[in-house]
């Protein structure tokens, strides 16, 4: 039997230090994963269990230009610790969560703010402010075999030099074995899949011509030119 289309590449993201690349099933992304970006989007910080949403494969954008995207005209940065997993499963336990994870990498959240506003109000799905074309960069991933599992370091973004989001890892209200440990209750998780950690505070608007650079301490660094 054969494909009636050529089916689509596999989205793949590069391990740093190697020629190899890392197969990606899904993205999943947890929302307002730090008090103080939890209290600037208008909500308490205390009162949330974890909850998530998703970015497509094919949303990753590896090194190359952002493009600004249409129908947006408020489209806002946020800095993340990506975790990229080598085994899955459902109902894995917050204590042999760990072992699931092959490495880590810096990405960026791009959201057009504006649309995923009008659907908040609406109680519509975020896909349209989230899950676009290019709304997912992304650097190399290093494998956790080299670094190891970082639970505290500085995570920041400038914007043309400017520091605009400045926080800690220590900082996470849900800690990455809990948001696997969480995530494979409600889906069955699968190697390649990736966890978009959250963002501290200091979200903002870009525009065409911004530079975006940004790192994770112990896992690396992420430029991104908007065109």
């Amino acid at each position: 039997m054969a494909y009636v289309i050529d089916p689509p590449k596999c989205p793949a993201l590069p391990v740093r230090g190697s020629g190899d690349l890392f197969p990606v099933h899904r993205i999943y992304c947890v929302g307002r994963n730090y008090a103080a970006h939890t209290i600037e989007m208008g909500y308490d910080p205390d009162k949330e269990p974890p909850f998530f949403f998703q970015k497509n494969p094919d949303n990753l954008l590896i090194g190359q230009d952002f493009p600004y995207p249409p129908a947006s005209g408020n489209v806002h940065f946020e800095i993340e610790l990506a975790v990229a997993l080598k085994s899955g499963g459902a109902g894995i336990s917050i204590g042999d969560s760990l072992s699931h994870i092959y490495g880590y990498a810096v990405a960026l959240d791009m959201t057009r703010r504006d649309l995923q506003g009008e659907a908040k109000k609406a109680g519509r799905p975020w896909e349209v402010g989230k899950a676009f074309e290019h709304s997912a960069p992304c650097g190399a991933l290093v494998p956790a075999s080299e670094i190891g599992h970082p639970a505290a370091g500085t995570i920041w973004l400038d914007v043309d030099g400017t520091r605009r989001q400045e926080g800690d890892l220590d900082q996470m209200i849900w800690k990455i074995p809990e948001l696997i440990s969480t995530l494979s209750g409600l889906f069955t998780l699968a190697p390649g899949d990736l966890i978009l950690t959250g963002t501290p505070a200091g979200v903002g608007p870009v525009t065409r011509g911004n530079r975006l650079h940004g790192g994770v301490e112990g896992v690396g660094e992420l430029d991104v030119m908007v065109v």
